[in-house]
């Protein structure tokens, strides 16, 4: 499932631009101080980390990728307004849990952590809650925009394929930067892959 995603069709252009970036970034050396600076914007990870699941409260959705983050963006505002009407408080960062995903379509979560689980299931809408994934994961970090996190897919793609690492099913996103209000070429973006 995770894979279909990476093999997407539109992704092959950008994998001669990831191989450019890449070699500049790792055969180009850099000034003493640019190599001071920690997490840049070619930051990649793989930090293993135990995910403990949390209460969310979540929207399913169906997008295409070409109108990925203005969707994403569409549920994240309907679930801050609701906690907004409810005087509820949101316990750490927006995040798009991927259910499916296809070469042309995906289908998702989109959520938001909680202290604790609501007092009772959200009523007359499609707001429901639930808990986030749980599990072993790796942790890999973006900077940049959206469109632009292909690469860093392709890349984990590569990473997983070569340590032969077998993936859990379930990856997401956590937005660092909150999605409704940070400028779209400026977020930064956990990304988790569960594995086994």
């Amino acid at each position: 499932m995770l894979h279909s995603l990476f093999r997407r069709t539109w992704l092959k252009r950008a994998i001669l631009a990831a191989l450019a970036v890449w070699a500049v970034l790792v055969l180009c050396p850099r000034p003493a101080a640019a190599q001071a600076q920690p997490n840049g914007p070619a930051e990649f990870s793989g930090e293993e980390v135990m995910l403990e699941g949390k209460p969310i409260l979540f929207i399913p959705g169906k997008a295409t990728w070409d109108r990925a983050f203005p969707t994403l963006t569409e549920k994240f505002r309907t679930i801050a307004a609701f906690l907004r009407d409810n005087n509820l408080a949101a316990a750490g960062p927006m995040m798009t849990i991927y259910t499916k995903v296809g070469d042309r379509e995906f289908e998702f979560h989109a959520a938001v952590p909680l202290a604790e689980p609501p007092p009772s299931q959200p009523r007359g809408g499609a707001i429901r809650s639930g808990q986030s994934p749980v599990g072993k994961a790796l942790k890999f970090v973006h900077r940049g925009s959206y469109d632009s996190m292909d690469m860093l897919y392709e890349t984990i793609t590569h990473y997983l394929d070569g340590k032969r690492i077998e993936r859990a099913g379930v990856f997401f996103e956590e937005y660092v930067t909150d999605p409704l209000a940070t400028p779209e070429d400026q977020l930064v973006v956990n990304v988790f892959v569960l594995v086994q």
